[in-house]
């Protein structure tokens, strides 16, 4: 797991160099966040031990915990992010989690949270995806468990199924970005409960 998440960093912050500062600045899937507060948020928990956890969790009351940590690098330069990111493509402290589960999930998931609103698409290796997409719908903390209730995923790219009920499909990456919240790519899905899960992304 771990050396799946080093190449999705990898990957990512290769990506990172290709970009201006203008695309550093361009919104990116996540609500209020730019590229560069995307970037940011994945490697603000790198070098946090316990007590620095605790003291961004007390600071944030938890749900905000992510924000302070954008906001604790807001101040470094797309260069300065990305120099950090290099140092830190193997997982450490928090995200070194469950073996890498954490940082390949969190990585593979915002990485395309940057590149879809910039139109620059990928192929993510399938091996990869294929782990994220089976470790996210049991994630309590992304929320896909009450999304995709009842419901029947299909992935029409990669062998990968998950649930029962009316069925949605689509490529992988699109079924595992809706499964996060991200509503952008309902139109890329199809079968007859997707009704059901655009609701819900609303």
């Amino acid at each position: 797991m771990m050396d799946m998440a080093y190449a999705e960093r990898t990957e990512l912050a290769q990506f990172l160099a290709t970009l201006t500062p203008e695309q550093w600045a361009t919104p990116s899937l996540c609500a209020r966040w730019t590229v560069k507060d995307v970037v940011a948020h994945v490697i603000s928990y790198e070098e946090l031990g316990p007590f620095g956890l605790l003291k961004r969790f007390a600071k944030g009351y938890v749900v905000r915990a992510n924000q302070v940590g954008v906001d604790e690098f807001g101040s470094l330069s797309p260069e300065q992010l990305l120099d950090f990111l290099n140092r830190h493509l193997w997982p450490r402290g928090l995200t070194a989690g469950f073996g890498g589960m954490i940082a390949l999930v969190d990585g593979t998931v915002h990485h395309q949270d940057i590149r879809r609103p910039l139109g620059r698409p990928r192929t993510i290796a399938a091996d990869r995806l294929l782990r994220v997409l089976r470790s996210v719908p049991g994630n309590p903390r992304l929320g896909a468990g009450r999304r995709i209730r009842g419901l029947r995923l299909h992935a029409t790219d990669i062998d990968w199924t998950h649930g029962e009920g009316p069925e949605v499909s689509g490529t992988g990456e699109a079924l595992l970005m809706a499964m996060t919240g991200r509503a952008a790519v309902v139109d890329e899905l199809g079968g007859p409960g997707k009704p059901v899960l655009a609701g819900r992304l609303r």
